[in-house]
Protein backbone atom coordinates (compact mmCIF):
# COMPACT_ATOMS: atom_id res chain seq x y z
CA UNK A 1 0.00 0.00 0.00
CA UNK A 2 1.63 3.68 -1.04
CA UNK A 3 -0.27 5.58 1.11
CA UNK A 4 -0.92 7.72 -1.85
CA UNK A 5 -5.06 8.97 -1.71
CA UNK A 6 -6.81 8.31 -5.03
CA UNK A 7 -7.82 11.87 -6.88
CA UNK A 8 -11.05 10.47 -6.57
CA UNK A 9 -13.94 9.29 -4.32
CA UNK A 10 -17.41 7.33 -4.65
CA UNK A 11 -19.68 7.64 -2.14
CA UNK A 12 -22.03 4.50 -2.77
CA UNK A 13 -25.41 5.38 -2.72
CA UNK A 14 -28.93 3.54 -3.85
CA UNK A 15 -28.50 3.70 -7.41
CA UNK A 16 -24.86 4.88 -7.79
CA UNK A 17 -22.69 7.06 -6.16
CA UNK A 18 -21.45 11.00 -5.29
CA UNK A 19 -18.11 11.77 -6.80
CA UNK A 20 -15.58 13.80 -4.86
CA UNK A 21 -12.50 14.82 -5.97
CA UNK A 22 -9.97 14.70 -3.08
CA UNK A 23 -7.37 17.26 -2.47
CA UNK A 24 -4.61 16.86 0.07
CA UNK A 25 -2.11 19.18 -1.78
CA UNK A 26 -3.02 22.39 0.84
CA UNK A 27 -1.12 24.11 2.81
CA UNK A 28 -3.04 22.50 5.89
CA UNK A 29 -1.94 18.89 4.79
CA UNK A 30 -5.82 18.27 5.33
CA UNK A 31 -7.79 15.67 3.29
CA UNK A 32 -10.50 17.64 1.53
CA UNK A 33 -13.06 16.39 -1.00
CA UNK A 34 -15.16 18.57 -3.63
CA UNK A 35 -18.06 17.12 -4.51
CA UNK A 36 -18.01 17.43 -8.13
CA UNK A 37 -20.89 15.38 -9.25
CA UNK A 38 -23.82 12.69 -8.48
CA UNK A 39 -24.29 9.13 -10.97
CA UNK A 40 -26.76 7.32 -11.70
CA UNK A 41 -26.14 3.54 -12.54
CA UNK A 42 -29.66 2.64 -13.72
CA UNK A 43 -30.07 5.63 -16.25
CA UNK A 44 -26.20 6.34 -16.96
CA UNK A 45 -26.84 9.83 -15.68
CA UNK A 46 -23.53 12.41 -15.03
CA UNK A 47 -24.67 15.43 -13.41
CA UNK A 48 -22.37 17.92 -12.35
CA UNK A 49 -22.30 19.21 -9.01
CA UNK A 50 -23.94 23.14 -9.40
CA UNK A 51 -22.34 25.13 -12.55
CA UNK A 52 -19.44 22.62 -12.65
CA UNK A 53 -18.08 21.81 -15.92
CA UNK A 54 -16.83 18.39 -15.86
CA UNK A 55 -13.26 17.33 -17.36
CA UNK A 56 -12.27 15.30 -19.42
CA UNK A 57 -10.79 12.93 -17.09
CA UNK A 58 -13.25 13.62 -14.41
CA UNK A 59 -15.84 12.57 -17.02
CA UNK A 60 -13.56 9.06 -18.18
CA UNK A 61 -12.95 8.44 -14.47
CA UNK A 62 -16.67 8.49 -13.90
CA UNK A 63 -17.38 6.18 -16.77
CA UNK A 64 -15.20 3.62 -15.57
CA UNK A 65 -16.20 3.69 -12.23
CA UNK A 66 -19.88 2.93 -13.30
CA UNK A 67 -18.86 0.56 -15.69
CA UNK A 68 -16.84 -1.47 -12.62
CA UNK A 69 -19.44 -0.62 -10.29
CA UNK A 70 -21.73 -2.37 -12.84
CA UNK A 71 -19.88 -5.42 -13.01
CA UNK A 72 -19.75 -5.53 -8.99
CA UNK A 73 -23.08 -5.21 -9.08
CA UNK A 74 -24.02 -7.90 -11.58
CA UNK A 75 -21.75 -10.73 -10.17
CA UNK A 76 -23.15 -9.79 -6.90
CA UNK A 77 -26.85 -10.56 -8.19
CA UNK A 78 -26.15 -13.59 -9.43
CA UNK A 79 -24.11 -14.80 -6.48
CA UNK A 80 -27.06 -13.71 -4.25
CA UNK A 81 -29.50 -16.31 -6.15
CA UNK A 82 -26.61 -18.77 -5.78
CA UNK A 83 -27.28 -18.11 -1.95
CA UNK A 84 -30.72 -18.59 -2.55
CA UNK A 85 -30.45 -22.22 -4.13
CA UNK A 86 -28.58 -22.87 -0.66
CA UNK A 87 -31.02 -21.44 1.36
CA UNK A 88 -33.62 -23.70 -0.36
CA UNK A 89 -31.78 -26.46 0.05
CA UNK A 90 -31.35 -25.65 3.85
CA UNK A 91 -34.74 -25.09 4.07
CA UNK A 92 -35.78 -28.23 2.89
CA UNK A 93 -33.56 -30.00 5.46
CA UNK A 94 -34.70 -27.95 8.18
CA UNK A 95 -38.78 -28.93 7.00
CA UNK A 96 -38.12 -31.67 6.69
CA UNK A 97 -35.51 -32.72 9.99
CA UNK A 98 -36.26 -29.95 12.21
CA UNK A 99 -39.12 -27.72 11.80
CA UNK A 100 -42.32 -28.18 14.48
CA UNK A 101 -45.58 -27.91 13.37
CA UNK A 102 -46.51 -24.84 14.64
CA UNK A 103 -43.38 -23.67 12.51
CA UNK A 104 -44.06 -24.82 9.54
CA UNK A 105 -47.52 -23.65 10.10
CA UNK A 106 -46.04 -19.87 10.62
CA UNK A 107 -44.27 -20.56 7.35
CA UNK A 108 -45.90 -22.89 4.78
CA UNK A 109 -48.04 -20.75 3.01
CA UNK A 110 -45.76 -17.42 2.24
CA UNK A 111 -43.27 -20.51 1.18
CA UNK A 112 -45.62 -22.24 -1.10
CA UNK A 113 -46.65 -18.88 -2.97
CA UNK A 114 -43.26 -17.48 -3.09
CA UNK A 115 -42.18 -20.82 -4.84
CA UNK A 116 -45.26 -21.04 -7.17
CA UNK A 117 -44.38 -17.65 -8.26
CA UNK A 118 -40.71 -18.14 -8.67
CA UNK A 119 -41.47 -21.83 -10.52
CA UNK A 120 -44.29 -19.96 -12.73
CA UNK A 121 -41.56 -17.10 -13.55
CA UNK A 122 -38.54 -20.09 -14.40
CA UNK A 123 -40.52 -21.95 -16.41
CA UNK A 124 -42.11 -18.96 -18.85
CA UNK A 125 -38.68 -17.77 -19.37
CA UNK A 126 -37.35 -21.14 -20.32
CA UNK A 127 -39.99 -21.66 -22.42
CA UNK A 128 -39.13 -18.58 -23.81
CA UNK A 129 -35.49 -19.30 -24.48
CA UNK A 130 -36.24 -22.44 -25.72
CA UNK A 131 -38.95 -20.51 -28.47
CA UNK A 132 -36.43 -18.12 -29.34
CA UNK A 133 -33.52 -20.79 -29.71
CA UNK A 134 -35.42 -22.86 -32.31
CA UNK A 135 -36.77 -19.73 -34.16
Amino acid sequence: MSGQLPDYYFRVRENGALVFRVDTENRQRRIEMDQIAAVNIRNGEIKPQGDRVLSDLDLETIQNWMAERSEILAERDIDDIHRAVDYLNLTTQWAQAKATDAQLEAVTDDLLLAMHDLRSVLVRKKADRLLKDRD
